[in-house]
């Protein structure tokens, strides 16, 4: 959903008068509360009764008669939404059940490794024909209260650490991450980042680290937003292949994307003007084992976690612990 406001900050510059509409499901609508360019958000409650809450943003799309409907998944319900929109034209990828009944279809390619394309450029291809082939970049807008509520935060230099993820392979083990704070300056204060969910993974590695009173567990303390607007003045945000990693793309904040079992071919890399991948160094032939991750390294032995140094990190850093 991140990496799709790229198209609301392209289509915004070529068309400033349109009003551009967002569809998303419901628990992520936080993300764009009070957009600039969006006019209004469409929620889907999945959970709430999937089919029925469809019909209902079907009908409200539908009323709205929108001259372009632009859908970026291959999902079937989507698909159905998007060809029965009554809009002037529909778009999406060949890949939808559904794209049949567009008024136009675009290919959707993989990235690979030989053949790298990012997920902007790839739904940049949606929207070339109104207005270019250059992808814009996803982008995010706390508000002024955002800015507010994390500003007592930002007093000192400052790193940010996401150092949960979904998926128990993408995930940069606890043990490293503990290891890898303790080798940070001194000097600087570490905030770390995440779901209500991942306090308890907060609070086990601020325990666990040499230098735990200069550590601040913000897990389930912000919202998304406000996340984000830590992020955005931080030395450097190190983050996993996980959703804050997008959030910081969306604030052009410095990030060091630290990459496990996935690789960024896959077409989910960071954005910002200052990133820095980093990756095991060793060639695992088991290296990726799948695009979402795993609960589990397959293997039984997680390597692609376990040999990437802590040094490949902390130079996207600066400096090192005295």
């Amino acid at each position: 959903m991140v990496l799709a406001t790229a198209l609301v900050e392209k289509l915004h510059v070529h068309y400033p008068e349109a009003r551009i509409d967002f569809l998303l499901r419901k628990g992520n609508e936080g993300l764009l509360t009070d957009h600039p360019l969006i006019g209004k958000l469409l929620v889907w409650d999945k959970k709430g009764g999937k089919y029925s809450g469809l019909y209902r943003i079907w009908k409200k799309i539908r009323a709205s008669k929108y001259d372009h409907v632009i859908n970026v998944q291959r999902f079937a319900a989507t698909g159905i939404i998007t060809a029965f929109s009554g809009a002037g034209e529909t778009i999406g990828f060949d890949k939808n059940p559904f794209s049949i009944f567009f008024s136009r279809k675009v290919k959707h390619l993989i990235s690979t490794v030989a053949r790298p394309l990012h997920e902007v450029d790839r739904n940049q291809a949606l929207i070339a024909h109104l207005t270019d082939d250059q992808a814009g970049k996803p982008a995010l807008y706390p508000s002024g209260h955002d800015f507010e509520k994390v500003a007592n935060y930002k007093v000192a230099p400052y790193v940010c650490i996401a150092p949960a993820s979904v998926w128990f392979t993408k995930q940069f083990p606890k043990d490293k991450w503990v290891s890898l704070i303790d080798e940070i300056d001194v000097n600087l204060n570490i905030f770390l980042l995440g779901a209500p969910a991942d306090m308890t993974l907060g609070e086990e590695i601020r325990g666990r680290s040499s230098t735990s009173s200069r550590i601040t567990n913000l897990c389930g303390k912000l919202s998304l937003l406000q996340s984000a607007a830590l992020q955005k003045d931080a030395i450097r945000n190190l983050v996993n292949d996980s959703a804050p990693m997008h959030f910081a793309s969306a604030m052009n904040a410095p990030v060091t994307a630290i990459y496990c079992s996935t690789i960024p071919a896959f077409g989910y890399g960071p954005l910002s003007d200052h990133r820095l991948v980093v990756e095991t160094l060793e060639s695992l032939p088991c290296k990726p084992c799948g695009l979402h991750g795993h609960a589990a390294c397959p293997e039984g032995h997680f390597k692609c976690a376990y040999t990437i140094q802590n040094g490949q990190i902390l130079k996207s850093i600066g400096s090192l612990a005295h």
